[in-house]
């Protein structure tokens, strides 16, 4: 018997969004559901380069589809990023709006499909997921946090190999690591309330979240 399609799909661009939005969800009292039963089915396409027209085309002629989403970092550059993905999604979605909103795009294709995108950390600066989950750092923890990113800055300054463009993964993982039960991984520093899933900067996130699925 095959897998049952799911008709409210999201497209991320690897597998820390994969497991990191449904625990922000449930966090926020939302039942995500069971494997197979999920209330959203999300696709990880390993790296940003894979979410291109073609594959934005073939999920949205998908027969059944009716909400479709993706979820991207900004990384270095958000205006860049974004004329990337409205131009990948031109060919199907011929009027999809010229400015990317800050609460994240909702569009209704011609087609009746809810369409969306959300641009981590915020639709409006640059940086990642991590990005937005430092976001989620409980104020009561923020003389730690802003060590850790002395910390994180200095170790680069004396030669660390990690990429300038992944400054905000080595700060948040470098913090991680000083925790009660240290290195835990982004979902589980949600599932765990190490990060606070409330805060309301994740609030927007939801609100479009919920707002694009129905939810």
């Amino acid at each position: 018997m095959g897998k049952k399609y799911n008709p409210k799909r999201l497209l991320v661009e690897g597998k820390d969004d994969l497991r990191v939005i449904p625990e922000l969800i449930e966090k926020n009292g939302i039942f995500w559901g069971k494997r197979g039963e999920e209330i959203v089915f999300i696709e990880d396409c390993e790296g940003y380069p894979n979410i291109d027209s073609n594959l934005i085309s073939t999920e949205l002629k998908a027969s059944g589809l009716t909400h479709l989403g993706i979820i991207i970092d900004a990384d270095e550059n958000l205006s860049a990023r974004w004329q990337s993905i409205r131009n990948a999604c031109l060919p199907s979605i011929s009027d999809i709006p010229e400015q990317l909103p800050k609460t994240g795009l909702i569009h209704t294709t011609e087609d009746g499909i809810k369409f969306g995108v959300w641009i981590m950390p915020d639709n409006h600066i640059s940086g990642m997921l991590e990005t937005f989950l430092a976001y989620l750092i409980r104020d009561e923890d923020e003389s730690i946090w802003q060590y850790a990113q002395e910390v994180a800055q200095e170790a680069k300054n004396q030669g660390a190999p990690f990429q300038d463009s992944y400054i905000d993964k080595a700060k948040i993982y470098t913090w991680l690591a000083w925790q009660t039960e240290p290195g835990r991984q982004l979902h589980q520093a949600i599932k765990y309330k190490v990060l606070n899933s409330q805060h309301p900067k994740a609030q927007i996130f939801l609100t479009w979240f919920k707002n694009l699925y129905d939810l």
